[in-house]
């Protein structure tokens, strides 16, 4: 999802454009992968002085309920990215640094037929580990 096609969104949702949340959309643009508030507060600091983790929180949970951001939890905190909407995949996603890689087999494919008298309102698999670069070079915390 592009910044602008977001922003429409917000509006046909009847939510107000802001600096802030441009900025906020641009940040996940740009960086193509799941990030964290902090993150972002670490992003926004230098332009919004007293910007509020509150506010940070607020925008990211609206964004995510629009379905602009997709979030995941990872190491017990929840991580966000702009939405994919190519088309229909899943994710292997980096621990260490957030970045993703497309999965293109659907395992509901082999699923479906254990849950025939299911009904399916939808599904999430994502995998997790180490990418090759934070393997090769894994971070010092």
């Amino acid at each position: 999802m592009r910044v602008k096609e977001a922003l429409s969104t917000l509006k046909e949702k009847g939510y107000k454009y802001t600096d802030k949340r441009e900025v906020i959309l641009e940040f996940f643009f740009n960086e193509d992968r799941y990030r964290t508030a902090k993150d972002l507060l670490k992003h926004m600091e230098p332009q919004f002085k007293g910007i509020s983790f509150d506010t940070i929180y607020r925008n990211l949970h609206l964004f995510d309920q629009l379905e602009i951001l997709e979030s995941t939890e990872l190491n017990g905190e929840k991580h966000f990215r702009m939405k994919c909407d190519k088309h229909h995949h899943h994710h292997f996603i980096c621990k260490e640094c957030g970045i993703t890689k497309e999965i293109h087999h659907c395992p509901m494919e082999d699923i479906s037929e254990q849950l025939q008298n299911f009904m399916i309102e939808g599904h999430k698999f994502e995998i997790y580990g180490m990418c090759p670069e934070c393997l090769e070079h894994p971070p010092t915390h």
